[in-house]
């Protein structure tokens, strides 16, 4: 059926079903290349499973990788939720008052350059060992591009569009909700890319050392019980976990501002 549909398309369509197999044409070449090269120099499963031994693994702990996925999905969604709700929430306050961007943004990126990694320490003394250091190592890694790509879209409103709807008497209120907001959107939208990935990151940080549940956790029983095809049928695990998450933003995105996306190159 796919071989008929190459065959009988047009070159337009021949280079858009090209494009829409890639991943996987290249994803497959990957795995094969991989398996090659481990069967090929006979690399020990303890220093570099083949994909094979990865796919055993995965069917053999299937129930336990289902399990910890989950846990991480969750804690994953609930960070990223909360640092949705906060990003918009500064964003939309230091987007709209210059006073307020100038006193909290550097503050903002002092707390964003510090490793997250060394603040699940001090949630663990606060919350104790569980979900919760999860899901705030989560939000507090992915909230700060969410603040900063709403405020620079409030921002970029040009001085002679605010000026002309000053004249017309519109109140700095209506000027953010009826041409700020929706100016902002596509970078809120792309900001979400960014900050689910980063939220990902986070929650499975929290897992390696603060959790009972989770991703994370399950890779660092795995490491210490030297079970090398296991942390790497998680790490297959949280690659497609990251994929699905991903995806799902974009999908999203496309959603809410299908209409920003007007050159070409966007359009792919």
């Amino acid at each position: 059926m796919l071989l008929y549909k190459v065959i009988g398309a047009s070159a337009l369509d021949r280079t858009k079903l090209g494009l829409q197999l890639a991943p996987l044409l290249c994803t497959v070449g990957t795995f094969l290349a991989w398996e090659l090269l481990c069967k090929a120099f006979a690399v020990s499963t303890f220093v570099l499973p083949a994909p094979s031994d990865i796919a055993i693994a995965i069917w053999q702990f299937r129930r336990q990788i289902g399990f910890h996925s989950f846990h991480t999905a969750w804690m994953t969604l609930a960070g990223f939720g909360l640092a949705v709700a906060v990003g918009i929430a500064l964003g939309l306050v230091l987007g709209a008052s210059r006073f307020f961007y100038a006193g909290f943004y550097p503050l903002l990126v002092g707390f964003n350059s510090i490793p997250k990694v060394a603040v699940v320490p001090i949630l663990v003394i606060w919350f104790g060992v569980g979900w919760l250091p999860a899901v705030l190592t989560a939000f507090m890694i992915s909230f700060f591009p969410i603040v900063v790509n709403v405020a620079t879209g409030l921002a970029t409103i040009e001085p002679e569009t605010e000026d002309v709807l000053k004249a017309l008497g519109a109140s700095k209120l209506q000027i953010m909700t009826k041409v700020g907001i929706p100016r902002s959107l596509p970078y809120f939208f792309g900001s979400l890319k960014v900050a689910i990935t980063l939220a990902y990151v986070g929650s499975v940080i929290a897992e390696y050392n603060a959790s009972r549940y989770g991703i994370g956790n399950l890779m660092a029983r795995a490491s210490a019980d030297f079970n090398v095809p296991l942390l790497f049928a998680a790490l297959i695990a949280l690659a497609i976990l990251g994929v699905a998450m991903y995806m799902a933003t974009v999908w999203l995105e496309n959603r809410m501002t299908g209409w920003a996306q007007r050159s070409s190159f966007a359009a792919g």
